[in-house]
């Protein structure tokens, strides 16, 4: 098969992300000494200037890392649900049926800062304004905006001026949407930054106390006093009216991240795969990878044959309709063993039929029954008019209001101490909610993934987390971490992460290779992001894998959508063969952003 660019190969260290500036930075801290560790945060954190429609300051960090020759871990920078979110508040007193995708409302608490700082602090290395200073030098000084980031702007920009004057004045400061191209700056998120780090230096001690320091300066101090100011004016949110969060400061200083022990399974060929557990989707790969164990898959010339894409689409839609079932942070206790369990797995495969189901079917993992919102339940979200929209590269797709679908970012590192890590920060992008002006972001809108009903595993509640989309992996072979890797996505990503597992572990093809290879998606089951709507037969496939397969899916009965050759997945990885020492690096070409940088 031919690739768009070569899988990187050395021995020093291999950064790869979504955004060439960002993948720089974090080789660059591997070149002066740093830590994989190190190098990840000081990638994320640039992400946060020069991806803001994607993810910000006041988002959230999920990471699976394994510290050298120790097991994966997993960083849990999800903040929960506000003290003052309930169902009754909103669908009671406010008369909602959905948590709105805009606005303060659907805000969580920030969690990434205090993600990153905890990940530098138990397992960097560097100071604090060492890892900052690539970030704090492109919101200071400026940097260039992509294409979908000026597209981003121009959609969003009558709201901004009507509605959102204070984002108007940071993201259009000539009026208008920046160009493609042209120069953006952020120095309010700048001077935040400088003064985070200046708080955390004047407390004193060593590198972790003046590390916590900072994180205290963020949910204890001057940000948490101004998030809570902000939070109480009301605002124009996706609903058309005007709320007043419900986020305040004392939410910020009860919340911390933690670690957490990854969900594993052990799959064919000595690989065992990692992921968060189910208050996120995560599992839902773990699912699909056990479900497809033993069925045929298929490659010719790096491309996936039909029953391949056919069996994949219907497994996606088994786990993805347990998702919506037993996922959530309410799960109950003991399912997710059940749902990856040999049994079950072995009955939802024997759901794979020969032609596409167009039917919700979440199972009974161990006789739990499963537990659906009415609004899925009654199929209101599949009576939404299909909307292709949202699906390409991993960005969001905005409406004029400012919702979003398909958000984020990602970072994947390897040192040459076999350091490893694999992150998804996300949220607090710029159409999220007005900016908070003086400090240079806006919050998040991750609550908008609750359900608005009492008793489910994703119930809106008070310190529950939403059941993120998120979802980095790491993989093990022989008990050694070996491969790092993700993509932005929203509901996407379970789906394009399976196309390149295939593609590299059953198909054969290096990183780069089973990047590049052609994807595919279903959008058979209820999305996450507002306002949730599902179309139950349809296929979104690349134009690569040939007229002859997508007519062949179609005779099965998927509605395929021709979604252009180069279109699905933000894909970026990296590996490390224990044997030999050789770090491997690789990064997606669509869209034109992502870089995998090493030597």
């Amino acid at each position: 098969m031919v690739t768009t660019r070569p899988e990187l190969a050395g021995t020093h260290g291999m950064v790869a992300s979504t955004h060439w500036l960002a993948s720089s930075a974090g080789m660059a801290v591997l070149e002066e000494g740093g830590n994989a560790f190190d190098a990840a945060a000081a990638a994320g954190f640039v992400l946060q200037v020069v991806e803001p429609h994607l993810n910000g300051p006041a988002g959230e960090l999920p990471a699976l890392f394994a510290a050298a020759g120790r097991r994966p871990r997993a960083l849990s920078g999800q903040g929960p649900a506000p003290e003052g979110a309930t169902v009754e508040r909103f669908a009671g007193e406010l008369g909602l049926g959905l948590v709105p995708g805009t606005g303060l409302l659907p805000a969580t608490v920030p969690g990434a800062w205090d993600g990153w700082l905890l990940l530098l602090r138990d397992h960097g290395t560097m100071e604090l304004d060492r890892v900052l200073r690539f970030a704090i030098g492109y919101a200071a000084d400026g940097f260039p905006v992509v294409e979908r980031l000026a597209n981003t702007i121009a959609t969003v920009g009558e709201l901004f001026t009507a509605h959102w004057p204070s984002s108007a004045r940071l993201w259009m400061p000539s009026g208008r949407a920046p160009r493609t191209g042209s120069v953006l700056r952020n120095p309010r998120l700048a001077r935040t930054w400088q003064r985070l780090v200046a708080e955390g230096e004047r407390a004193g001690g060593d590198r972790e106390a003046r590390i916590d320091a900072a994180r205290r300066a963020w949910s204890q101090g001057f940000v948490a006093e101004a998030v809570d100011r902000f939070a109480r004016t009301p605002v124009r949110d996706s609903t058309g009216r005007e709320h007043a969060g419900v986020l305040t400061g004392e939410d910020m200083a009860r919340f911390s991240a933690h670690y957490e022990e990854p969900a594993s399974v052990e799959l064919p060929g000595g690989w065992s795969l990692s992921k968060f557990g189910p208050w996120c989707q995560g599992p839902v790969l773990l699912q699909q990878l056990r479900m497809l164990e033993g069925m045929p898959v298929e490659y010719r010339e790096g491309v996936a044959e039909p029953d391949t894409v056919h069996n994949a689409v219907e497994a996606a839609k088994l786990a993805f309709a347990d998702r919506e079932a037993h996922y959530g942070d309410s799960a109950r206790e003991g399912v997710l063993p059940e749902l990856l369990s040999d049994e079950y797995s072995a009955a939802r495969r024997a759901l794979i039929g020969g032609t596409a189901s167009g039917r919700l079917r979440p199972g009974r993992p161990g006789g739990f029954e499963p537990w659906l919102p009415d609004y899925v339940a009654h199929g209101r979200g599949a009576a939404l008019p299909p909307d292709p929209s949202g699906v390409g590269l991993g960005e969001p797709t905005v409406s004029r209001s400012g919702e979003s679908r398909g958000d984020t970012v990602h970072v994947d590192v390897v040192d040459r101490w076999g350091n490893m890590i694999s992150a998804t920060p996300s949220g607090g992008w710029l159409q999220s909610c007005p900016t908070i002006e003086e400090l240079g972001f806006c919050l998040g809108s991750r609550g908008q993934m609750f359900w608005l009903e009492e008793g489910l595993p994703n119930s809106l509640a008070p310190g529950k987390r939403p059941r993120s989309t998120l979802s980095p992996s790491l993989a093990s072979r022989g008990g050694e971490p070996v491969l790092a890797f993700g993509t932005p996505g929203g509901d996407q990503q379970d789906q394009w992460q399976l196309c390149f597992w295939l593609a590299h572990v059953h198909g054969g093809l290096d990183l780069q290779a089973a990047i590049d290879a052609p994807a595919w998606h279903t959008t058979a089951f209820p999305a996450s992001f507002y306002p949730r709507g599902w179309q139950p037969r349809r296929v979104m496939a690349e134009s690569r894998l040939g007229a002859e397969r997508l007519d062949e899916l179609r005779r099965r009965g998927h509605e395929v959508v021709d979604a252009g050759e180069w279109a699905l997945g933000r894909l970026s990885a990296v590996a490390r063969d224990p044997g030999t020492g050789l770090l491997h690096g690789a990064a997606n070409a669509r869209g034109a952003q992502g870089y995998a940088v090493g030597r």
